[in-house]
């Protein structure tokens, strides 16, 4: 009974407002109120600060800055190999595998339309069917930035407006088509592996998405999906190495990975597996031993 109340409530709540509100705490310099809550939300969520290249509370001017926080070069190694891609991120497995067509599993019961994660385009989806993905979810203890799996080369980026469903475990059981209605920022990149597209989905109280190439995409939230395109073969094109910040979450998420067909094999995988950033995420599938 209470899960249902927990689910159902997020269909009456004014997600938006209440997003932007606590964005506009966590972005405040608020002195001792700003680090009484981080040190509040440290204890809450158990939050590993020995990590953190920052580990004093006090360190952070406001919530965003710690929430964000980087970590100590020396705790996440990148994995090597020219066919090792590796996590994006620290999270959790929700679930991975192939895409059948245009639908990608979701839970127990809920699949939803590639094309729709995609931002409705057709001819950007097209690419991943049949292919991969891999939902990693990222609780409020986790490193919030987010990594490139392998090199690529920028060509499009979308924005897609939407709810703002919390994306919990709880949730994406049990609301339809949660990462396909959810607000959420879309990169794709040419890579070694083809065709990978990085998809950020927003949630309940998640203030902002940025990526390392446009800053803050959203907020403020826009009411029509936009495209924007990237010359990729000339000195402005945006160029990342595997392992090199791609994007930040200001308050917690998800991220959707999707590959062509035949490019990669997950290595050693499991739904509901920590993920830490670095580690081997998947083989090339040319390069994959038997």
């Amino acid at each position: 009974m209470l899960d249902w109340f927990k689910v159902n409530l997020q269909y009456i709540l004014p997600k938006h407002l209440l997003s932007r509100l606590v964005g506009k705490f966590a972005a405040a310099e608020a002195g001792g109120v700003t680090t009484a809550f981080i040190k509040f939300f440290i204890k809450k969520y158990n939050v590993d600060m020995s990590e953190a290249l920052y580990p004093h509370p006090e360190h952070y001017k406001t919530f965003n800055e710690f929430f964000t926080r980087q970590l100590k070069p020396e705790v996440r190694q990148i994995a090597g190999g020219d066919d090792v891609l590796i996590q994006a991120v620290d999270g959790a497995v929700s679930q991975f595998g192939d895409i059948h067509q245009d639908s990608i599993f979701q839970a127990k019961g809920h699949n939803y339309s590639l094309t729709t994660l995609l931002g409705g385009k057709p001819e950007l989806a097209k690419p991943f069917k049949n292919g991969k993905f891999a939902t990693i979810y990222l609780s409020p203890k986790d490193y919030h930035r987010i990594h490139m799996p392998v090199e690529g080369t920028l060509t499009d980026m979308v924005y897609v407006p939407g709810e703002l469903f919390s994306v919990n475990p709880l949730t994406a059981e049990n609301v339809p088509g949660l990462f396909a209605r959810n607000e959420r920022v879309i990169a794709f990149f040419d890579t070694p592996v083809g065709k990978m597209a990085m998809v950020l989905v927003g949630a309940t109280i998640v203030a902002s998405i940025e990526t390392v190439w446009s800053g803050t995409v959203t907020p403020p939230a826009g009411k029509n999906v936009q495209h924007w395109q990237y010359e990729s073969d000339d000195e402005a094109a945006v160029k990342l190495e595997k392992g090199d910040e791609m994007g930040r979450f200001k308050l917690g998420s998800t991220i959707v990975v999707c590959f062509e067909k035949d490019q990669i094999e997950f290595e050693d995988m499991e739904a509901g597996m920590t993920t830490r950033l670095g580690e081997v995420f998947a083989l090339a599938k040319a390069n994959k031993t038997a």
